[in-house]
């Protein structure tokens, strides 16, 4: 499933689509829709709510199909799709970058017992032209472009946090869907932007208790325009601070052993926010709550039933 929005220049032939309002959103969810976002790109979690593929992509409104140094347009949909069914090296770096890489191969010194690999749960593509900074890295770096092509994934290892961008973003709904909430934004919040950082911290710490993997970097597409500073700094700047105290939370942050779903683990993600990250601001405990009715929303739309015990998962090799 594709999500993006109306103005988004990415409309791959061959795909069905459903569009969705407010109202949808409203009649669908009934009391639960105060945790989607109003006038904000984070609305677009709605659609992870209720989509029913496995694999999810998502893309801004501004980004388009890139072409690789020899000048052939980029296939975006079928690298992100290659990336989330080749296992990840999760639990031990690979100097060659992806070793699932027709033609590339594990090093001299990476333990056969590792070489299966660990599920794939996100594929975060990168991006051409116009860099994605914060507000002052913008400010002092106005004419900046990205034009340099990395022909390279890459896991994100085990315990280490990144900032991930929901512009080019492909995941797993069946294994991690739970955990793709684009916070509280947009009408009636105290903050903008960092709704896609806050998912991949969010994400990542479940993901590495679970000994999941996340890929970084193919596909490319081509972001094809800078936002206003001005505005930007608007709605970021708090996000700019709490960062600051957020990212060591994440890093710190304790999960219980065994839960019996993601979605248990991403309740027990919510209390920990509220407990601790709500002495920060009481914007986190109004998040917090919202977390929790996140999850009431998806168990209401998805109906998961009984789960098994989750401690780990087998590797993902197998392809659908």
């Amino acid at each position: 499933m594709v999500i993006l929005p109306r103005k988004s220049g990415f409309r791959p032939d061959g795909f069905d689509y459903q569009l969705y309002n407010r109202k949808d959103i409203n009649r669908i969810l009934g009391p639960k829709a105060s945790c989607i976002s109003f006038k904000d790109s984070a609305c677009r979690c709605f659609g992870y709510l209720v989509s029913k593929k496995n694999y999810i992509f998502t893309i801004d409104d501004d980004c388009f199909v890139a072409k690789d140094p020899s000048g052939k347009e980029i296939n975006v949909l079928e690298q992100h799709i290659k990336n989330l069914l080749t296992p990840s090296t999760t639990h031990f770096f690979n100097t060659l970058y992806d070793p699932y890489k027709e033609g590339v191969d594990f090093v001299r010194g990476y333990p056969f017992s590792l070489q299966e690999g660990a599920p794939i749960t996100i594929s975060h593509g990168l991006w051409l032209n116009i860099p994605d900074y914060d507000t002052p890295t913008q400010l002092v770096k106005p004419l900046e472009i990205n034009t340099r092509y990395v022909d390279a994934v890459m896991t994100v290892p085990k315990g280490t946090l990144f900032p991930m961008y929901g512009m080019n973003l492909a995941f797993n709904r069946e294994l991690i869907g739970p955990t793709m909430y684009f916070r509280l934004m947009g009408d009636g919040q105290m903050i903008g932007q960092y709704d896609d950082m806050w998912v991949g911290w969010c994400m990542k710490v479940i993901c590495d208790h679970l000994g999941l993997g996340v890929k970084t970097g193919l596909p490319y597409i081509w972001h094809s325009k800078a936002s206003n500073p001005f505005v930007n700094l608007k709605k970021e700047y708090k996000g700019i601070f709490w960062q600051e105290k957020v990212i060591p939370f994440f890093k710190s942050v304790s999960l219980p052993k065994v839960c019996s779903s993601v979605e248990k683990y991403y309740l027990a993600l919510a209390g920990e926010v509220k407990s601790k990250l709500g002495e920060v601001d009481p914007y986190f405990i109004k998040l917090a709550d919202a977390m929790v009715t996140w999850i009431e929303a998806w168990n209401m739309v998805n109906s998961p039933g009984e789960k098994p015990a989750m401690t780990s998962l087998p590797n993902a090799t197998s392809k659908k």
